[in-house]
């Protein structure tokens, strides 16, 4: 994937179909932690896919989305974020 590799992303287990919502400066280098194994959190739910990027300008807007992003807790919304490839807070 050629991307930004700041942002915020969202990850969805190969093994159970759950989601795990992030950021990071790197999306490249946390990919591979996570496929890897090296995410204690997430070490049993490999394999991942990555679903979605989203870039942002810096470290504290891509903090702040994935915050805003997992209050949710809604299958229906992150799967609807997912379609659209675009997160609309408002």
């Amino acid at each position: 994937m050629n991307m930004g590799k700041l942002g915020v992303y969202i990850l969805k287990s190969l093994k159970n179909g759950g989601y795990y919502i992030g950021s990071s400066e790197n999306i490249d280098l946390r990919f591979t932690e996570y496929s890897n194994g090296r995410v204690k959190s997430t070490k049993g739910l490999r394999p991942w896919s990555l679903v979605m990027f989203y870039p942002t300008q810096d470290i504290k807007e891509a903090r702040q989305l994935e915050y805003k992003l997992k209050k949710f807790k809604s299958r229906k919304i992150i799967e609807k974020i997912i379609e659209n490839g675009r997160i609309n807070l408002r």
